[in-house]
C-alpha cells in the first residue's frame, strides 16, 4: 500500500474557508451512496496513498444513518475525517471546471430531422493493458481495434463520422445536431427526450482511446476565440456561426465515445459515473482517479466562482467521477446537474481553487505519513 503523500498538509476544520456556513447534507447523501456501492466492489486506492480500507468506519456509520440534518452531517464528517490542504505541485495552481448531463431531443430511428447517431460499443473494440499491448503501441491508448493482423489503433472521430462503422447496427439513438452529439461525447452522458415525451438516458460505455483535444483550446490556438473567453457557450456560438468549419474543428479531437442505455431511476440525480453511483448536482466532483481514491470528500474553495448560487464557491464535494482531461492532485470537474440550466452553469466554470481532502482519521492519527 503506498504511503500517504506529502502533498497532503493536515489543517483544522476552522481553517477551511466557509466550512461552518456550508450545508453538508447533500454531500453526506452522496457519500452514503458510495458507502453502499463499495459492499459490492471496493474502490481502488489512488497513488497519493489515501487507503480505501481506512474509510471503513465512516462507510459503516453512513450506511446506518439516514435523514441527517445539517448539524448532524457536519458532525459526521468532523468525527471521521481530518482536512488536509492538497498541494497542486510546483508551478501550478488548483483548478476547477464544470460538467453536466445534457438533455436533448432524440429519436429511436433515423428520420429527416434526426440524422446524427450515438453509437454503442463495437465488437472489435478491445481493452488494452500490459498483457496484450503490442510492441511500439502508444502507451497512452487503453483501447484498440482487433483485426486479423493483430491489434491496431481504433478509428478516430473523423473516420467514424465519415462512415468507418456504418452498417453495423450500432446506433442507439439519433440526434438533430452534430454539435449536440459532440458535447454529449464531452460530458459522457445525456438524457434523451423522445418524440412521444418519454425520456431515456445514455451513458459512457467505452471510447476509441485517442487523446482528448478540447475545441476551446483549438479555437484559441487558431486565434478564433481569446482563451480567456472560451466557454461552452462561446464554442457553441462560434460553431453555429461557422457551420462549414465545424468538422475541421471537431475532428481535431480524435477521441470518440461509445454509449450504453441506462434507466432514469431518480430524475433528481445524475447519471451513474465512474464510481458507479448516481452523481449529485453540486456535490459530486470528478478527480484524477490515478492519484485520488473515489469516495474521498473534498472541500473546494473557489472564491471567484459564483455560477452555482451567486455566492463564492465553498462546498464539500465527494469524488465520484473522473475524466481524461482531469489530471493533477488539485484538479476537479464539478457536476452541475442535468438539463439546460445546469449547462449554463457548467459551461462557464474555469476557476482557480484551493482543495482540501478530508482524510480518514486513522490515516493521519495512525502515523502512516
Amino acid at each position: 500500500m503506498p504511503p500517504l503523500s506529502p502533498a497532503f498538509a493536515p489543517v483544522d476544520f476552522g481553517d477551511l474557508p466557509g466550512w461552518a456556513e456550508d450545508d453538508q447534507t447533500l454531500a453526506f447523501e452522496a457519500f452514503r451512496r458510495s458507502a453502499f456501492h463499495i459492499l459490492a466492489k471496493p474502490y481502488r486506492t489512488g497513488s497519493l496513498g489515501v487507503d480505501f480500507a481506512a474509510f471503513a468506519p465512516a462507510y459503516a456509520e453512513a450506511r446506518s444513518a439516514e435523514g441527517l440534518d445539517r448539524s448532524q452531517a457536519r458532525a459526521f464528517f468532523e468525527r471521521h475525517f481530518i482536512p488536509a490542504r492538497v498541494s497542486p505541485g510546483e508551478g501550478t495552481g488548483g483548478l476547477v471546471t464544470g460538467f453536466y448531463e445534457p438533455e436533448v431531443r432524440a429519436s429511436r430511428v433515423r428520420t429527416d430531422d434526426f440524422t446524427v447517431p450515438l453509437l454503442a460499443r463495437p465488437a472489435d473494440l478491445i481493452d488494452i493493458d500490459d498483457t496484450n499491448r503490442p510492441q511500439n503501441f502508444d502507451p497512452y491508448l487503453a483501447f484498440g481495434r482487433n483485426t486479423a493482423d493483430g491489434i491496431v489503433e481504433y478509428f478516430d472521430r473523423g473516420q467514424i463520422e465519415r462512415g468507418a462503422l456504418a452498417g453495423r447496427g450500432l446506433e442507439i439513438a439519433w440526434l438533430a445536431e452534430k454539435v449536440d452529439a459532440f458535447f454529449i461525447h464531452v460530458q459522457g452522458a445525456a438524457r434523451l427526450v423522445m418524440p412521444d415525451g418519454s425520456m431515456r438516458r445514455v451513458t459512457y460505455a467505452a471510447k476509441t482511446g485517442h487523446r482528448f483535444s478540447g475545441p476551446g483550446k483549438i479555437l484559441a490556438d487558431l486565434d478564433e476565440i481569446p482563451l480567456a473567453q472560451v466557454t461552452m457557450q462561446s464554442i457553441r456560438a462560434w460553431l453555429a456561426a461557422n457551420p462549414r468549419r465545424s468538422d475541421e474543428i471537431l475532428w481535431r479531437n480524435l477521441s470518440y465515445i461509445f454509449f450504453r442505455e441506462a434507466e432514469v431511476d431518480d430524475p433528481a440525480l445524475g447519471p451513474v459515473a465512474a464510481a458507479k453511483v448516481p452523481l449529485t448536482a453540486g456535490r459530486s466532483v470528478a478527480v484524477d482517479r490515478l492519484l485520488h481514491t473515489f469516495g474521498t470528500p473534498f472541500f473546494i474553495h473557489a472564491p471567484a466562482l459564483t455560477a452555482f448560487d451567486t455566492k463564492p464557491f465553498r462546498r464539500l464535494m465527494i469524488a465520484q467521477d473522473t475524466g481524461s482531461a482531469i489530471v493533477g492532485s488539485a484538479r476537479g470537474d464539478l457536476f452541475a446537474g442535468s438539463g439546460d440550466a445546469a449547462g449554463e452553469i457548467a459551461g462557464v466554470v474555469r476557476n482557480e481553487a484551493d482543495f482540501f481532502a478530508l482524510l480518514p482519521r486513522p490515516l493521519v492519527e495512525g502515523g502512516s505519513r
